[in-house]
Formats: C-alpha cells, structure tokens, sequence
C-alpha cells in the first residue's frame, strides 16, 4: 500500500502578493537498512525564523535540526508482521554500504540509535506528532507502551523512546520537531551508548524483525 504525499508552499513575491511556489509530489526517501519503512522530508529551517518569505526554499539537509532550527515531515512504518525474521546479520562489507546509503539519504538519523535496544533513541528536541493513519505503539523507559490509534497526537519532551507497528497495515506519522535555540553540542541527539556503526549492526538486523521500530518518529 503506497501513499502520496503533495507539497504545497507558499510565500510572498516582491510586491508582497501571495503566491504559491511549489505544488508538486514529493517522493518518498527508502534506505534498504530500513525494508518498507518512507521517509518524507517536507521543510525545513535553520537559525531564527523570519515571516513572510519570498523565494522560501527548505533547509533540511540534516534528519534533524541545529540548534534554534525546525523539521516537518512524514514517516512511513511498515507493518512488524512483514519483516522477514530469517534475514541474517549483515556482514562487514554490506553493513559499511547500508550505513553509507543511510548516511547520504538521512544524514544524522542512524547514529541516534543505540546499540542494544532495538528503535530507542533519545534526543534533545521538542517534537508534536500525530498518527494519521494505521496505529502504533510508542516504546518508553523500562518496557511502557501507549496505544496510538489514528487520530492520536504526541507531544515528546526529549523521552527516550521507539515507535512500534503492530497492526497488519501501514501507519503513518506526521512529525514537527523544534530544536532549543541553545544547545550543549550542534547534534540535537544525545550521546549513545556505543558508535553509530554498532548502532547501525543492530538497526539492520533488527529490521527483519522490527522494521517499523527503526524509524525516528
């Protein structure tokens, strides 16, 4: 089941008339690290906002946003049910080419993961979601869940936490996430318990197994 996602931007033009500057569809981002998982960057800000913006263009390089800066997008969480559980642990080689796929694709997003627990991660960002299809299971601190059912509409403070698809549809995810204007480091993310690629190994195997729970929101 595919779904099509339309981006629609407006802004002003030099007399101040509002005016539509895009109105197009915007293609879904898949990793092979992630089998059945759609990502969908659709605007992005960097630094203080200013309003109203002729020529806006997005700034969304990164998955997430420096400090003071914004993302909006949507995330597409394949049903658990459909991964394949007898998928091997990748080796080496295959592993160092799905991180750097995932790396180019979503820069930032793999290395929030931790190693050792499948889709937790945890960074230092206030996040409003919201289901829009399908439902989920959100994962917190010492194996609590809450049911989101479609309709369901989150409000994350910097929990940790992973996202969970246990039904036998697709679920899709809205997601606005805002970075505090000060911040420790320029990663939004907090420090994981081991490296990006250890992080890395588990999301790729544990995708066979949890593929919707490998996605960040």
């Amino acid at each position: 089941m595919s779904i099509h996602i339309k981006r629609v931007v407006t802004g002003v033009d030099q007399s101040g008339k509002s005016v539509v500057y895009e109105d197009a569809e915007l293609p879904a981002v898949t990793v092979a690290m992630m089998p059945g998982a759609g990502f969908f960057g659709v605007w992005g800000t960097e630094g203080e906002l200013s309003s109203p913006v002729a020529s806006p263009q997005p700034d969304n390089k990164t998955f997430f946003p420096a400090a003071a800066g914004t993302r909006f997008g949507l995330l597409r969480f394949p049903p658990e049910s459909e991964a394949d559980a007898d998928l091997p642990t990748p080796d080496e080689e295959t592993l160092t080419l799905l991180v750097t796929e995932a790396e180019t694709k979503l820069p930032g997003l793999i290395g929030v993961f931790e190693p050792d627990a499948p889709g937790m991660h945890q960074t230092k960002t206030i996040d409003y979601c919201m289901v829009l299809e399908g439902e989920l299971h959100l994962e917190l601190d010492d194996g609590a869940e809450v049911h989101l059912p479609a309709g369901s509409c989150i409000v994350q403070n910097g929990a940790r936490h992973a996202w969970h698809n246990r039904g036998d549809v697709p679920a899709t995810l809205a997601y606005v996430i805002i970075s505090p204007r000060e911040q420790d480091t320029d990663s939004p993310s907090l420090p994981a318990s081991a490296s990006g690629s250890s992080a890395a190994t588990n999301l790729s195997h544990t995708s066979s197994t949890t593929a919707a729970s490998t996605s960040r929101r």
